[in-house]
């Protein structure tokens, strides 16, 4: 079974700067899209950021320009940087991987972003 690790969490003043990274415990390239994804108290999961195996990238627009996704292939792990941190990322960040489809559809456990003055 698929095990995505995540870590990077925690609290951070708007403006600051957090990375998320998720580890996967199979090679990276079993997956054709490694994603973020986040949700707010009382709202739907939404797509945070997402990159393909090619390398394309895709982003929801309130973070396009604050935020990164990147990837270590060697380390198989995915990343989030994420930049000028506003209340209103506050959330629990969900890593995902996937093949196109679905075959695979993996979920990791769920870290917190907590953005407060």
């Amino acid at each position: 079974q698929v095990q995505l690790v995540e870590s990077g969490g925690g609290s951070v003043q708007p403006g600051g700067s957090l990375r998320l990274s998720c580890a996967t415990s199979e090679t990276i390239f079993s997956f054709n899209i490694m994603g973020w994804y986040r949700q707010a108290l009382g709202k739907e999961r939404e797509l945070v950021a997402a990159k393909t195996v090619s390398g394309a990238t895709n982003y929801a627009n309130s973070v396009k320009g604050r935020f990164t996704i990147t990837t270590d292939n060697a380390k198989n792990t995915v990343y989030l940087q994420m930049n000028d941190l506003k209340p209103e990322d506050t959330a629990v960040y969900y890593c995902n991987a996937r093949t196109y489809d679905w075959a695979l559809d993996a979920w990791g456990q769920g870290t917190l972003v907590t953005v407060s003055s």
